[in-house]
């Protein structure tokens, strides 16, 4: 592979969605998998600072017709589940009343490959990851490095049928319940820092005003809370 360029996708002649891939590029979120046995998985959350197993690549860039909210359910415990981010189809999002009312036009991530040799084990390994809510859509991904061409890659997404799927919410309070959330994966405020940090790190472009505004609401609820524990009476 020359250079070590992500493999440009096929298409079919006449541009049809007969090929999984150019299905994809099409826009086909319900295209069937590519079946070359490698393939390519595009991360938007915990993905970013914690890769998946065994990959070979790691390209930073964007995917376009989406939005990143903090509007699925996970991160606490079963009776009090904390905050993840999902991505929402930018045309149903506009349909909300959402409390940020923009959304940059791009959606900032990293992709990831995974050699064919190691393509079922790592599936699985997604599959029992990404459990909670999340199901399998392909769509065009733009490397940042504008010398690479863009490609299919695999993401997750919580869609807004599944049932861990909460909808928009009041900043405040969305800020609030990652504040107080933690489970099994750990704080869910180290999830939501985590994530500002990591894309801060890829572009001084890949800013997502949601994520900023969640987490400086959250650094004033952590700084409350030392000045209040600071200021109690032994």
């Amino acid at each position: 592979m020359a250079g070590n360029q992500p493999p440009a996708p096929s298409t079919a002649p006449d541009d049809t969605v007969e090929n999984p891939v150019a299905a994809a590029l099409l826009g086909d979120a319900s295209a069937p998998e590519p079946t070359s046995g490698e393939f390519w998985i595009f991360g938007y959350g915990s993905l970013i600072w914690k890769p998946p197993p065994h990959f070979d690549r790691r390209v930073p860039g964007w995917v376009t017709g989406y939005v990143r909210r903090f509007w699925q359910d996970h991160r606490g415990t079963p009776e009090a589940p904390g905050r993840v981010v999902t991505l929402l189809e930018r045309s149903f999002w506009a349909s909300l009343d959402d409390h940020h009312e923009s959304a940059p036009d791009k959606v900032w991530g990293v992709a990831y490959r995974i050699a064919a040799e190691r393509a079922a084990e790592v599936r699985e390994y997604l599959d029992i990851r990404e459990i909670n809510g999340y199901t399998i859509h392909y769509t065009p991904f733009h490397p940042a490095d504008s010398a690479l061409e863009p490609f299919s890659t695999m993401v997750y997404i919580g869609t807004p049928e599944n049932p861990q799927f909460t909808g928009p919410q009041d900043v405040q309070n969305l800020a609030e319940h990652i504040f107080r959330s933690t489970g099994p994966s750990g704080p869910n405020r180290d999830y939501l820092l985590g994530l500002e940090t990591s894309l801060d790190e890829l572009s001084p472009e890949s800013g997502d005003e949601h994520v900023t505004d969640l987490s400086n609401r959250l650094r004033a609820l952590i700084e409350a809370e030392k000045e209040s524990s600071n200021g109690a009476v032994p």
